[in-house]
């Protein structure tokens, strides 16, 4: 194995080993992603379908929301600021780009607290809602399920009047004017008592699909060995070419002749017999006779009789 050969096999080993470890990073964030999945299933298993408590039990006045109480629900009571309501837009519901109404709630102990009460479809001919099914009036019950508040986004999109492009809660309370708004989650409305004669559509229920993310961890590994595989299999190649080549270089040099000049020559020479001289001489002999024959009969007729 030459040098050059040596560089480029070590090329392609290192191409290998690149491969390998970027899939390595591809395959790692995948389980992540599966094991914050997983997470998640085991909040909305543990929570989604968890008897309602009061608000104050899980998020105290002042205090934070644990993210482990995510989808638990609530109960609130006390009455909604319908004067405050607003739409939250670009939101997938009903295969469209819909609108979740949003209504802060002011509970008897002095909370207030954000529910999403479900969501609206754009209008006929218009993209903002044909008609906003009013909140209910005066006390009023609600039961709804925590979720934490979202972040801005980083497009910085903005909305117009009356809508904002997020559910981020601070950006709520600032639009609202509330400052003692809980900031650390809201609610997703499961019931309203009194129930109003409209109201938006519910919400979706969560999805209880794991999603792809371990199959995606599993084939990055795969594709990380493949790399491996492939890279031996063009070495593995070249070599038995290699070898079939220099084969078929030895057997042209055991069939070739040493030297063609000299060969041919000898097989002329093999081909012509050697001349022999006694023919020759019988040749010579044969020739002397006829002429003694004309001799002796030259002789003949000049001697008379």
């Amino acid at each position: 194995m030459n040098r050059r050969t040596a560089l480029r096999w070590t090329g392609y080993v290192a191409v290998a080993i690149a491969f390998a470890i970027a899939c390595a990073f591809l395959s790692n964030w995948q389980f992540t992603r599966n094991a914050e999945r997983e997470r998640q299933l085991g909040l909305i298993a543990a929570n989604y379908d968890a008897a309602p408590v009061a608000l104050r039990e899980l998020i105290p006045a002042g205090g934070g929301f644990d993210p482990a109480d995510q989808w638990h629900p609530v109960t609130l009571v006390g009455e909604y600021l319908t004067d405050d309501t607003l739409l939250a837009r670009n939101r997938a519901h009903g295969g469209t780009s819909a609108f979740e109404v949003l209504v802060p709630f002011r509970t008897v102990d002095g909370d207030v607290f954000l529910v999403d009460r479900g969501w609206v479809p754009p209008g006929d001919d218009q993209p903002e809602p044909d008609a906003i099914p009013a909140a209910p009036t005066g006390q009023v019950t609600v039961v709804a399920r925590l979720k934490p508040g979202e972040p801005l986004p980083n497009s910085g999109r903005s909305a117009p009047e009356g809508q904002v492009p997020t559910i981020n809660l601070p950006l709520i309370a600032q639009a609202t004017g509330q400052d003692s708004m809980v900031t650390s989650a809201y609610g997703l409305m499961v019931s309203e008592d009194p129930a109003p004669a409209a109201a938006p559509n519910p919400l979706e229920s969560p999805s209880d699909d794991p999603g792809p993310h371990l199959s995606y961890a599993i084939q990055w590994i795969l594709f990380a060995v493949m790399g491996f595989v492939f890279i031996w299999y063009m070495i593995r190649t070249e070599i038995r070419h290699r070898r079939e080549d220099a084969q078929d270089a030895a057997a042209a040099d055991a069939a070739a002749p040493a030297s063609p000049g000299i060969a041919v020559a000898d097989a002329d020479a093999a081909a012509v017999p050697a001349a022999s001289p006694r023919p020759r001489r019988r040749r010579e002999d044969r020739k002397r006779d006829r002429d003694m024959v004309d001799e002796d009969a030259l002789l003949d007729e000049l001697t008379p009789r």
